[in-house]
């Protein structure tokens, strides 16, 4: 079988303390060291630790204890970090959330797991009030380096127009985050933590059969991922790495590198609130990376922008890629810019979120999932049968077991049960081979899942918002293939006779019921959809038909492409982050910012 190499271990001791525990440790070992880099404003571990403390005062003082859900609806920030840690040491459970997700499905998700307190982006906070929540608006431009937070009271247009994007209008009653963190006394240093196998995180997600639920994640699963990636990688130095911070926390991908890895490895974390080429490569001026996790849009971008302008990247030595397939050509440019290594990782949330990994060495494969990450158990089993194994060399769904794998989820005991076999193993729902060298494939996916740049849609959710659309009788959703996204939500439409739908009007009316990634990228109209004999559509047969006419997916240009993972992240701050007003370039005339504020497409 493949292996990482001889100084990785096959199995790791799993910590068995709060998350929490992280930070403490950070500090006591890298206390001096820059923990945090927002745009040009530092924050070392000493003073993260002690904003942490504070705002852990604050929300004990709030009615937070342990086992209590406070619900976190921000972009990539340094207080997104602070209030992660901070409900953490106090034992209760941070619920992540997509602060860009419509206002009905964020109402859905906070109503499911009952949060006693929302932290919330100001530009988001009126989605949430309500329910009887005590809720706490955050300034984004609080974060900032004085001197830009100056340069947005400016009395000109360009000043007024980034401060537009970056703060909203409070409603009455929300407390301010920020203000209120400053006047917070300190938690106990004696105060009781939380034990390894506590709940500690909720995840939304479809998980493998579609419909919405909270991944529960405890303690252990967290702490353990975090410990089995930093045995893969083990090149990296503690107290001496820099990683970005460019995936949404709020995606198990990104909690898991960005907000547990990185400060268990006692790393310089570079938070970016959104993906941005001209960010990122501004801010490797200041902080050049050397390990860097992303999704392959990120590295296809990057690495053609660096090779045009000629930046140097080559203090990046490790590069993870995840949420869908590496295509080599886009691995291949990326370690010619940085004379590093890329490998790709595949896992799912329930998983913490990582399974398997490929290789930090010669034998890494592109476009395979790569081999078990330590202390963790995989099998191929029959999908109708999945007490038993196939044979070798045949297809089968892959299911797990290892310290990473969830607690079920939250609320859900009938569907937890759905997932999960005797013995621990959890069924993934994705059909897989192994591969005579011990590398595993995907072969297909037994759900219809779309993974469109590294976001799951389901579509059943998106045929429902576009049924109801005028002039439209029925509707079949479909990913096709995608060179830049993996998959492009493309939907097939049946049409009331004379009745006349385009792309844009599908979006504009899918755009408060959807997710900005899950909204069509493409139509096409069918005069009846296939179905079975029992009516159900064939969304198989749908996707092969279209395939086989060659339906254009349509490229709608920078200002949409929301269906990324790296680009769904709020617009604010965009361009150079050293002084200049955030988000304006060089030629730009005041007010305009290129490429656009997903949060407004």
């Amino acid at each position: 079988m493949a292996t990482q190499g001889t100084d990785t271990p096959t199995e790791i001791t799993v910590p068995e303390h709060g998350v929490a525990e992280l930070l403490r440790r950070a500090t006591q070992r890298h206390g001096d060291r820059v923990a945090l880099d927002f745009l040009g404003r530092s924050t070392t571990y000493a003073e993260l630790a002690e904003q942490v403390r504070r705002a852990a005062g604050l929300l004990a003082a709030a009615g937070v204890g342990p086992g209590d859900r406070v619900a976190l609806v921000l972009p990539n920030c340094p207080q997104h970090v602070v209030a992660f840690y901070a409900v953490l040491r106090l034992g209760a459970v941070v619920a992540e959330h997509n602060p860009l997700a419509p206002a009905a499905e964020l109402r859905e998700q906070l109503e499911g797991h009952g949060a006693r307190v929302v932290i919330a982006w100001e530009k988001v906070v009126g989605n949430v009030v309500g329910g009887g929540r005590a809720v706490f608006a955050v300034d984004l431009t609080a974060a900032l380096p004085l001197r830009s937070r100056l340069l947005l009271r400016l009395p000109v247009a360009a000043a007024r127009a980034q401060r537009e994007t970056m703060r909203g209008p409070v409603p009455a009653g929300v407390r301010s985050w920020d203000r209120d963190l400053r006047g917070a006394t300190p938690l106990a240093a004696n105060h009781p933590a939380p034990g390894a196998a506590d709940l500690a995180v909720l995840l939304h997600t479809g998980g493998t059969t579609g419909t919405p639920k909270a991944v529960a994640l405890t303690h252990r699963n967290v702490l353990a991922n975090a410990e089995q990636g930093r045995a893969w990688v083990a090149g990296l130095r503690e107290g001496e790495e820099t990683i970005y911070g460019v995936l949404p926390y709020f995606h198990a991908f990104g909690l898991t590198l960005c907000l547990t890895f990185a400060v268990d490895m006692g790393a310089t974390q570079v938070v970016l609130p959104r993906f941005d080429v001209d960010m990122v490569l501004s801010a490797m001026r200041r902080h050049p990376a050397t390990f860097f996790p992303g999704v392959p849009p990120m590295f296809d971008r990057l690495a053609t922008a660096a090779r045009e302008r000629g930046t140097d990247m080559s203090s990046v030595r490790y590069s993870i890629s995840g949420a869908m397939a590496l295509d080599g050509d886009v691995a291949r440019r990326w370690e010619e810019v940085t004379g590093g290594l890329i490998i790709e990782g595949y896992g799912m949330t329930e998983c913490s979120p990582v399974i398997l990994g490929n290789p930090f060495n010669e034998t890494r494969r592109p476009g395979a999932l790569g081999v078990p990450f330590p202390s963790t158990e995989v099998r191929l089993v029959d999908p109708e049968e999945p007490t038993r194994d196939v044979p070798d060399g045949e297809v089968g769904e892959l299911i797990v077991r290892g310290p990473q794998v969830f607690a079920g989820y939250y609320g859900k005991p009938d569907e937890t049960a759905e997932v999960m076999l005797e013995g621990g193993w959890l069924r993934t729902g994705d059909l897989v081979r192994r591969d005579p060298d011990g590398f595993y494939v995907l072969a297909d996916r037994r759900k219809e899942l779309i993974i469109t740049g590294g976001f799951n849609v389901y579509p059943s959710q998106v045929e429902d918002a576009v049924r109801s659309m005028p002039g439209v009788i029925d509707v079949a959703v479909v990913g096709l293939p995608d060179s830049s996204r993996g998959e492009s939500v493309v939907a097939a439409l049946v049409l009331e006779p004379g009745a006349s739908v385009d792309l844009e009007a599908v979006r504009h009316w899918t755009r408060e019921r959807l997710s900005a990634y899950a909204m069509p990228r493409s139509i096409a109209v069918l005069e009846e959809l296939p179905r079975s004999q029992l009516g159900k559509v064939l969304r198989r047969s749908v996707r092969d038909r279209l395939l086989e006419v060659g339906v254009h997916v349509r490229e709608m240009g920078e200002h949409v492409r929301e269906g990324h993972l790296a680009d769904h992240l709020p617009g604010p701050l965009r361009g150079r982050d050293t002084g200049a007003e955030p988000g304006e370039k060089p030629g730009e005339k005041p007010g305009e910012r290129p490429g656009g504020d997903p949060a407004a497409d």
